[in-house]
C-alpha cells in the first residue's frame, strides 16, 4: 500500500459511476490495512494474545503513516479483535473473536428498531425447542454430564436469585451449544444476551420474593426434567417441554407490559 507524500492516496481507482449510475465508495487506506489484519486474525495466522509487530514495522510493511495505522487499530479495537496498550511499553495484541460482541451489536439494532422483550422471547421460542429435539436425538455421555452439572449449579444457587438467573441462563446457552451449530450458537447468543439482562432486571426489581422464588424453582424443575428427556432420547417430549417453558417466560414478560430492549438498558 502506498501513500503519495503521506497524502493518504487511495490504492484503488478513484470512484466512478457504474452502468446504473451508482457511486462506488473507495475504501480508506486504514480500512484496507484493518481488513488485511482482520483476515490474518480470523484465519488463525495471528493467534489470540499474539503481539502485533511494532508500529514502525507495520508502517514500513504497508507503506503508511502513523495516523493511518492508528486509525486501522481503532477499527480493529471497535471489533474487539485487538487490544491496544498505550505508552512506552504498549502495543497491540490480538484478541479472539467473541460472539458476545456480535450479540451486543445486534442488540443495538433491535433497540433502534424498538423491539420488545416479548418479541425476543418469541424468537427464542422458535429457535431453542428444535435444539432440545436435536440434542435428545443425538448426544454423548459427556453432553449429559455437562447438562447435569449445569442443573446442579442451578440447585446450588436456589437461595441466591441473581446467581440463579446466571446459572439458568447458562443452561439455555449450553443446550444450544451442544447442537454444535455455530450459526445457531451465535444467533441464540444474541438473544440470550438480551434475555439475560431482562431476567436479571426482573429479578432485581421483584417485590414479591416468594412469587419470584416459586417461578425460579419452576424453571429449575423444567430444566431437570428436560435433561431426563434428552438422556432418554425422547425428542418430541423434549421439544414440547422447552416450547412451553420459554412461552411461560414470555407470559411473565408480557404481564409486565410491552417493555422495549432500549428501555431495558436505560
Amino acid at each position: 500500500m502506498a501513500e503519495a507524500a503521506r497524502a493518504e492516496t487511495p490504492i484503488v481507482p478513484a470512484p466512478s459511476r457504474g452502468p446504473v449510475g451508482r457511486q462506488v465508495r473507495v475504501p480508506k487506506t486504514a480500512e484496507l490495512v484493518a481488513g488485511h489484519l482482520r483476515r490474518q486474525i480470523v484465519r488463525g495466522e495471528l493467534k489470540p494474545d499474539d503481539a502485533l509487530p511494532p508500529e514502525s514495522g507495520l508502517m514500513e510493511q504497508f507503506g503508511i503513516s502513523r495516523p493511518t495505522l492508528r486509525e486501522a487499530f481503532r477499527v480493529l479495537e471497535s471489533e474487539s479483535l485487538i487490544t491496544v496498550r498505550r505508552g512506552a511499553h504498549g502495543g497491540a495484541r490480538v484478541s479472539a473473536p467473541d460472539s458476545d460482541v456480535a450479540a451486543r451489536f445486534a442488540g443495538l439494532i433491535l433497540e433502534y428498531r424498538g423491539a420488545t422483550l416479548g418479541d425476543v422471547y418469541r424468537a427464542a421460542a422458535l429457535i431453542e425447542p428444535p435444539c432440545a429435539r436435536q440434542v435428545a436425538t443425538k448426544h454423548t455421555a459427556d453432553d449429559i454430564k455437562r447438562l447435569r452439572d449445569a442443573v446442579a449449579a442451578e440447585k446450588a444457587a436456589l437461595d441466591s436469585p441473581l446467581a440463579l438467573v446466571d446459572a439458568q441462563d447458562a443452561f439455555h446457552a449450553l443446550l444450544v451449544e451442544l447442537t454444535g451449530n455455530q450459526t445457531l450458537i451465535l444467533l441464540c447468543g444474541m438473544l440470550r444476551n438480551i434475555i439475560d439482562r431482562a431476567n436479571a432486571s426482573y429479578t432485581a426489581a421483584a417485590t414479591d420474593a416468594e412469587t419470584q422464588k416459586a417461578q425460579a424453582l419452576k424453571g429449575h424443575r423444567a430444566h431437570v426434567r428436560l435433561v431426563g428427556l434428552i438422556e432418554s432420547g425422547k425428542a418430541d417430549e423434549a421439544e414440547k417441554l422447552w416450547q412451553r417453558h420459554i412461552s411461560s417466560a414470555d407470559d411473565v414478560v408480557n404481564a409486565l407490559g410491552p417493555k422495549t430492549v432500549l428501555e431495558l438498558i436505560d
